[in-house]
This record gives structure tokens, C-alpha cells and sequence, in this order.
């Protein structure tokens, strides 16, 4: 990657915050191992300021699309509480493997952590009362489908590890391309994940619209879609 390329990938931007629009493939920042990642190139997003910016909330490795920056500390306790109280809208357009037996509805499924070793976790769906899972809900939307797939808008209302996924794969209709929770004949053929952040809204600033950015589809998406009926490179609002 180039130091600058987030440039091209700029969403939003004013004294607070940035928004981007991830790649899909890099993670945010560096595992146990290093290796590339987001933020080593935070640095052409200073524009003037002292230090560059830093991650306001995460993105999977895979899953491309709106990531919020803050710009200095206050900014960061600004946004991470309105994150914290569920304030942040976020809408993901993905992919999955089969159609939903709902045409819309809500996940409310509590969600948990399961450890095999340091490196080897995923994250699964439990029963209401177990006292190790954790309120996840997500909204849902099916916007097209064909030919087995179906083009799916999510609104998560909580934000867990991994929790668009693992719902998703709870339908019955995991993420095409999910190397955890996907399809097994997808992971032979190493598809790329298909889940994207497509939109995010803020109530940054009392008594203004919420600050609001749209990212589009990445090109690794582009035929899914088309096939779902969408024409992603319209990147039109979604429905």
C-alpha cells in the first residue's frame, strides 16, 4: 500500500472525526505476529494535526466499508459513548449462502465466546440464560435474492465480535465467503468474504442532522449483488 491511500478513501471529515472506507483483507491494527495493517497508515490523515487519528470502533479483517475515526482523545470519549449507548446507526449489506425464511425481522440471539486455545476462538450463539452470553440483536432485511443467494441489509443494534456473522449463520444463510462460519465449499475456494459496512449515522453535534456516510460495495462484491438485483456501482442509498 502506498503511505497516503486512505486519502482516496475518505468519507467524512471535520475537527472530531474521520470516517473511512476500509478495504476489505486489512486488518485494523497488528496481531501478536505484526504484519500490515489500517492503522500504520493513519499518518496522511493527520491534515495538521499533532497526532494522526485512532479507531473509534473495529471492522473484521474482511469486512470493508465505513470505519469512524477520532482525531484527538475528547473526540474519542465523545464518540465511544455514543457508541456505547447505541446511539450510532450502522447498516452492512452482505451476501449469504441461501434465503432467510423471513423476508425481515430481528436476531435476538445472545452471543459468546468459545476458546480452544490463545489463537484458535469463535464466537456462537447460546441460551438466554447462560450467564456467559451476551445481548446481541441485530435487524434485518432482505433486499433481493437469485439463484440460491440473497443480497441482506443489516442493522446491527448492539456491536459484538463477529455478531452479523454469526446471526447470519444462525438463519441457516451464512456470509458467502465467511472463512469461520461459512459455507465449506466456500472456504476450499478461498471466496472473499462478502459483508460490507455499507452506511453509518452519528448524532455528533446537538440540535444538527446526524453526520451520516455511505461507502460503496467493494468490487469483490459486484457480482453477487448484480445477481441479487443490485447495481452496486450506482451506489445508490439502500433500501
Amino acid at each position: 500500500m502506498e503511505p497516503d491511500f486512505l486519502l482516496s478513501r475518505l468519507l467524512y471529515r471535520d475537527g472530531l472525526i474521520l470516517i473511512i472506507d476500509k478495504p476489505a483483507g486489512l486488518p485494523v491494527h497488528a496481531g501478536p505476529k505484526g504484519g500490515d495493517n489500517l492503522e500504520r497508515y493513519f499518518d496522511a490523515l493527520r491534515f495538521g494535526f499533532p497526532k494522526p487519528p485512532s479507531l473509534a470502533h473495529r471492522l473484521d479483517r474482511d469486512t470493508s466499508g465505513c470505519l469512524v475515526l477520532g482525531r484527538h482523545p475528547k473526540a474519542l470519549r465523545r464518540v465511544g459513548k455514543l457508541f456505547q449507548d447505541g446511539r450510532v446507526e450502522k447498516t452492512y449489506w452482505a451476501v449469504l449462502r441461501g434465503v432467510p425464511a423471513e423476508a425481515e425481522g430481528v436476531i435476538d440471539k445472545p452471543l459468546k465466546k468459545v476458546t480452544t486455545d490463545p489463537r484458535s476462538w469463535w464466537m456462537q450463539t447460546t441460551a438466554a440464560d447462560d450467564p456467559e452470553g451476551m445481548a446481541t440483536v441485530t435487524g434485518y432485511k432482505v433486499l433481493g435474492t437469485a439463484e440460491g443467494l440473497s443480497w441482506v441489509a443489516f442493522f446491527p443494534k448492539t456491536g459484538r465480535t463477529h455478531q452479523i456473522r454469526v446471526h447470519a449463520a444462525s438463519l441457516g444463510c451464512p456470509v458467502l465467503g465467511d472463512p469461520v462460519y461459512g459455507n465449506e465449499e466456500d472456504k476450499k475456494r478461498a471466496v472473499p468474504m462478502h459483508l460490507h459496512a455499507r452506511a453509518v449515522s452519528l448524532p455528533l453535534y446537538p440540535n444538527k442532522e446526524p453526520v451520516s456516510a455511505e461507502a460503496p460495495p467493494p468490487e469483490h462484491m459486484f457480482k453477487a449483488l448484480q445477481t441479487c438485483g443490485c447495481n452496486p456501482e450506482l451506489s445508490k442509498p439502500f433500501a
